[in-house]
């Protein structure tokens, strides 16, 4: 029997509510205490991390036994039902330690090597993304879809950096050169508010070098589902070397400009 996307969808949406409402009520006054370090000093985990992601494995978990888990924070179950659920619980943790307003819970549900659906949740504003495969995606409740911008010149493009000094060194030079080349750069610090972003047309593409599983399941269906491509160089998947997400018609143009950058080599 198929599985039932608008139920997982749903488990998800709970999901996400709850932890969004624990990052924005219980975050303790002050600074944050910092539990972890993961690629470098910069790179950290909080203790709101961890908490997060306990609480999103537990809800779903009540809905669904036999599901596998993927989380940054190290939930790792591969489960006995063929749906992994996919955990960012704070995507854009320094934002949140600093008390920016845009940092997000994602979580996506992945049906063998298939995202099927995905929620995207901003708690500081509470703007709620949703996809389910072939069924469009959402803001809100309300349909979106990426922008009609076909011009690099007159292109607002989102981008993220790396957390080791190298890799961050390696995209200020690619970034010398996209950056008079399109209307404006944007650097939100959260993959999958970036790529909501896109998907209701508030930038018009997105790159990024380094993003993890649970940086771009969530949003990289989100963003498919309001229309854009979302891959890597040379029709290769979309992944850690490099994600490049756009309308169709805007796609080859960043793509062309980044493939001659070599954008996905450090």
């Amino acid at each position: 029997m198929p599985t039932d996307t608008a139920e997982l969808l749903r488990i998800a949406q709970r999901a996400a509510r709850a932890a969004a409402d624990l990052l924005r009520d219980r975050r303790p006054p002050g600074v944050l205490a910092i539990t972890a370090t993961k690629s470098s000093a910069t790179d950290i985990v909080t203790e709101m991390d961890q908490a997060a992601e306990r609480l999103i494995v537990e809800q779903i978990r009540q809905a669904r036994s036999g599901d596998g888990f993927l989380g940054e924070e190290g939930a790792d179950d591969q489960g006995t039902s063929g749906v992994t659920w996919v955990i960012d619980p704070i995507d854009g943790t320094v934002n949140y330690l600093y008390g920016i307003p845009a940092y997000a819970v994602s979580i996506a549900a992945r049906e063998g090597s298939e995202v099927v659906a995905a929620v995207v949740t901003n708690p500081a504003t509470g703007e709620t993304w949703t996809a389910r495969r072939g069924f469009g995606a959402e803001l809100d409740g309300s349909p979106i879809q990426v922008s009609q911008v076909t011009e690099l010149a007159l292109a607002l493009v989102a981008t993220g950096f790396g957390y080791q000094a190298s890799r961050r060194a390696r995209q200020a030079e690619i970034l010398r050169t996209v950056l008079p080349l399109v209307r404006d750069i944007r650097r939100a610090g959260a993959a999958s508010l970036d790529l909501c972003a896109l998907a209701c047309g508030r930038v018009d593409a997105y790159y990024e070098r380094g993003l993890k599983p649970w940086d771009l399941a969530a949003g990289g269906l989100i963003a498919v589902e309001a229309g854009a491509r979302v891959e890597g160089l040379a029709g290769r998947p979309a992944g850690e070397d490099l994600v490049i997400a756009a309308p169709p018609a805007l796609f080859g143009r960043l793509e062309g400009l980044l493939a001659e950058e070599g954008a996905d080599r450090d």
